[in-house]
């Protein structure tokens, strides 16, 4: 099927494992897709480049930016803050002046001054800790998603409104993306009144975390929320039950991972996770989710919708002022842009005016549906 694009609605870009995807004789515009193609995270990497590939096929197909086809780059950072400024300076090196990414917030808060000093445009669609722009004065860093410090009170407000525990424990992977929003939640929960029993973090890539069950259980809690990836949520969900621990657990985007399936098995059933409001449903987007359907794309993951929006702003602004990237950045810092997300707009350090963060149920099957308590 063929759908129509519209600059103002579609843009893009995405390559895999260090070539250009959609490189061509006639690529004239570059833009590096830097996210984790190794490690335990690629498939976050995945809902990004889904995003990003399905905007680029319908900007290219309608004539590219300014007549001018896009060339994409994939570079691989892995997830992981010590590759970060490596893929950063290949990024520089390449002489690449836009990135879309980097996807997790570690990795993006270690590049993000090589990035800004260089005057390369960064809008990430995913990383969403506060320590990426708070304090920075950034002009070059921009995201398409929330702050946890927006998700992480609806969260603690869907917690302490609807699901009512009488007591609550709040873990994390004591890295800066898990750490910083498990703090956020355990700040607003104390302030509705409700009893944080413990706080504590675990490590990361561990697979016995029998030893923090058994002090869940000890401090009677009777509901989990934790601040991390899939990798460990899955985990904490099925050795809980295989220990006899029967509490809700909750967590952020970053479980929200179809893997965690995989992991977790039947105990994923019920597992609260906030995520971006369900974008694939207006009926506005009804040609864009149409494209990422004749593709065999999922619209309604985590990030496809954000990486869609971030490459529809980037080349939007492309489009305004041509393909310089100083002026790229003074024009999104002014502008309002019409994209998937609906009109998005950014303050002076590169932060969404406004995000829709909604609380979701996850299902044994893969599926989610809006929480209702």
């Amino acid at each position: 099927m063929s759908i129509p694009f519209r600059m103002h609605t579609v843009v893009a870009a995405l390559g895999l494992a260090g070539a250009a995807l959609f490189s061509t004789a006639h690529a004239q515009v570059k833009i590096a897709m830097v996210m984790p193609t190794t490690g335990p995270l690629t498939q976050y990497g995945d809902m990004v480049k889904e995003g990003v590939t399905t905007a680029v096929e319908m900007a290219n197909a309608a004539g590219g930016v300014g007549g001018k086809k896009i060339e994409l780059v994939s570079i691989d950072d892995a997830c992981e803050p010590k590759q970060g400024p490596v893929a950063a300076n290949r990024v520089v090196n390449a002489k690449i002046g836009y990135v879309i990414g980097p996807v997790c917030s570690g990795a993006s808060i270690a590049a993000a001054p090589i990035y800004n000093n260089e005057g390369v445009v960064v809008i990430t669609p995913s990383a969403t800790s506060p320590a990426l722009t708070d304090g920075k004065n950034y002009h070059f860093i921009f995201r398409t998603i929330g702050r946890d410090d927006q998700q992480g009170p609806a969260a603690a407000k869907f917690i302490a409104e609807k699901a009512k525990p009488k007591k609550v424990a709040v873990l994390h992977d004591k890295q800066s993306y898990g750490q910083g929003i498990a703090s956020s939640v355990r700040d607003d929960l104390k302030k509705a009144g409700i009893t944080v029993a413990l706080f504590e973090g675990i490590n990361a890539g561990d697979s016995d975390y029998s030893a923090v069950i058994t002090k869940l259980k000890s401090a009677g809690v009777d509901f989990v929320y934790y601040g991390g990836y899939h990798p460990e949520m899955g985990l904490l969900l099925r050795q809980a039950g295989e220990q006899g621990l029967k509490v809700r657990m909750m967590g952020p985007e970053g479980v929200g991972n179809p893997e965690v399936n995989a992991i977790a098995g039947n105990a994923v059933e019920g597992m609260l996770v906030t995520l971006p409001a369900d974008f694939a449903a207006n009926p506005k987007n009804a040609a864009v989710v149409a494209a990422f359907k004749d593709k065999k794309r999922n619209a309604s993951g985590a990030f496809q919708l954000t990486s869609f929006a971030a490459t529809q702003a980037l080349l939007d602004s492309i489009k305004a002022v041509g393909d310089n990237p100083a002026k790229v950045a003074d024009h999104l810092h002014k502008s309002t842009i019409e994209t998937v997300l609906g009109p998005v707009s950014w303050n002076k350090q590169g932060d969404l005016n406004s995000f829709d963060f909604q609380v979701f149920q996850w299902h044994k099957d893969g599926s989610k549906s809006l929480a209702a308590k």
